[in-house]
């Protein structure tokens, strides 16, 4: 019989773990307690409890080429960065070409999962699920837990001294979907995450006064970037993570340091972070918003009054009328076993930021619990694609290399319990390189330049796009080297739509690559 696998959630991960479940010949259930697939990027004009809030506007901040599955490219008429509705539609037809529905129940929500039993030797899991007021028990061989980390707001009121005499209105980002509500009001968003700064940025639009209470500041980085190509097929290629991971800490700082200061000063605009860490913020209006007078940076709040805040380091009171908490959200997994998955203080001990370090049988997987810098939609999938087969090696082969290293190295190498904000964003190439070495589909660029220089060169220089882990390997797509070598066609498809009769060539060159380095 088939190993029988429970999906919980149908979003990005969950249709990524669904598919991966297929191609490894496992049998998949997938349990969505909404009525259909997108998680985040499903947008309603309601809040849903226990799912994710989108408001209308929200774009992708990673572009189309960077932000596929790596066997199936988008569409080369849709827009660089995407708009959520063009996203939702992505993953639609992702969901229809891989005929992923069909293992899917929706409107169904995951009660518990419990160990069985007999654990130790089966590695089972109880499954328990509610449909319509009526409850269901199953049976599964292991569990891949893709319930997401964005409908649990963090709303700290304890830190923020005085918030229970301000009379004003406030609010977490969760709840905002139009600007409407700022209409000549005088804004306060606390928090300078990448939602913090769109909402800014909206409500500065129609407020009488908005400003931005930040204590760390945040390095700002534009969707178009060096020569006016997208930001993360720029940054995020092998040349790039080399520089950033092998170079000496303290001169990759100063050289990203230098490049993010290059567009603009960010002292001199009040965004210069307080630490040297580097968690940049991605919005193309905020500098010019800043200028126009439209949006101002402070410093973190000290307190609050009846119709007022003071900010820290700064003399007397800034009336304000709506304050917007922008201060992330909480994980938690109320179906589990606090012996299964414990979260603490927003940290949970997870091998390889998937599989809880303790159990005895590696049949349950967390699935993207990360924060890439950079596109979720790889990192999931090549979550997805090693975890399935850690799965099937157990029930093929119990003393099997991925699942000895599983379990033996769980404790030793797990990182220090992850934390939500800071651990989990992480180099998403390294993090994807070496998952992709655990299933044999990580490309060779030494193996590469002896038979396709040409291919080499492009995958070392070029945007590492999903398509590389196509190559070989399991999982091997023959269209791989193509969608590589055509990246830049669909790229600049819909923007070059007026062409000069003496065009030049659309493609980056190797001197726009050395141009971002300088």
């Amino acid at each position: 019989a088939r190993m029988r696998v429970a999906v919980v959630g149908a979003g990005v991960s969950g249709l990524a773990a669904t598919k991966c479940c297929l191609d490894e010949g496992l049998e998949p259930t997938c349990f969505e307690q909404s009525q259909d697939i997108g998680g985040v990027w499903r947008y309603t004009e309601h809040i849903e409890a226990k799912r994710p809030s989108l408001y209308s506007t929200v774009i992708s901040n990673t572009s189309k080429e960077m932000s596929a599955f790596s066997d199936f490219p988008y569409p080369e008429d849709f827009p660089v960065f995407l708009p959520n509705a063009r996203l939702l539609d992505y993953l639609r037809r992702y969901a229809e070409h891989f005929g992923l529905r069909k293992h899917m129940k929706f409107e169904t929500t995951v009660v518990s999962i419990r160990k069985r039993p007999d654990f130790a030797t089966t590695g089972q899991w109880d499954v328990v699920t509610e449909a319509n007021g009526k409850q269901t028990s199953y049976v599964f061989d292991a569990v891949m837990v893709c319930s997401g980390n964005f409908y649990e707001p963090s709303l700290p009121l304890h830190c923020f001294p005085g918030i229970e005499r301000f009379q004003g209105q406030y609010f977490h980002s969760r709840q905002y979907k139009h600007p409407d509500v700022f209409q000549g009001k005088r804004v306060l968003m606390v928090g300078m995450g990448n939602s913090g700064v769109d909402i800014a940025v909206e409500a500065s639009r129609v407020a009488a006064k908005v400003t931005i209470s930040t204590s760390q500041g945040a390095w700002l980085f534009s969707r178009v970037f060096d020569h006016g190509y997208p930001w993360d097929m720029v940054f995020n290629t092998r040349l790039m993570s080399l520089i950033r991971n092998k170079l000496p800490g303290p001169l990759v700082r100063a050289f990203l340091n230098y490049k993010v200061n290059q567009r603009f000063n960010h002292e001199n605009y009040g965004l210069q972070p307080e630490k040297r860490y580097f968690l940049p913020v991605l919005n193309d209006d905020l500098p010019s918003y800043i200028l126009t007078g439209r949006i101002t940076i402070k410093p973190g709040v000290k307190e609050f009054k009846d119709n007022s805040v003071v900010f820290h380091n700064c003399p007397g009171e800034e009336p304000i009328d709506i304050v917007v908490f922008c201060t992330g959200y909480n994980f938690s997994f109320p179906f589990l076993e606090e012996t299964v998955v414990k979260v603490e203080n927003k940290h949970a001990s997870l091998y390889k930021y998937i599989f809880p370090t303790h159990l005895q049988r590696p049949t349950l997987a967390v699935l993207g619990l990360i924060k890439p810098l950079g596109a979720i939609m790889p990192v999931v999938e090549m979550q997805a694609r090693w975890v399935t087969r850690v799965f099937k090696g157990r029930r093929a082969n119990v003393s099997s290399p991925v699942y000895q290293n599983t379990v033996q190295t769980g404790h030793a190498l797990s990182p220090p319990c992850t934390k939500r904000d800071f651990i989990l964003k992480t180099d998403c190439l390294v993090y994807t390189d070496e998952l992709a070495s655990f299933i044999g589909a990580k490309p060779s660029i030494p193996g590469l330049l002896c038979t396709d220089p040409w291919l080499a060169l492009t995958i070392f220089f070029g945007p590492c796009s999903p398509y590389q882990y196509r190559l070989g390997g399991p999982g091997r797509w023959e269209g791989a080297r193509q969608a590589i070598l055509t990246q830049w066609d669909r790229t600049l498809k819909p923007t070059r739509t007026r062409v000069p009769a003496s065009s030049s060539s659309s493609w980056p060159s190797l001197l726009a690559v050395v141009g971002f380095l300088l």
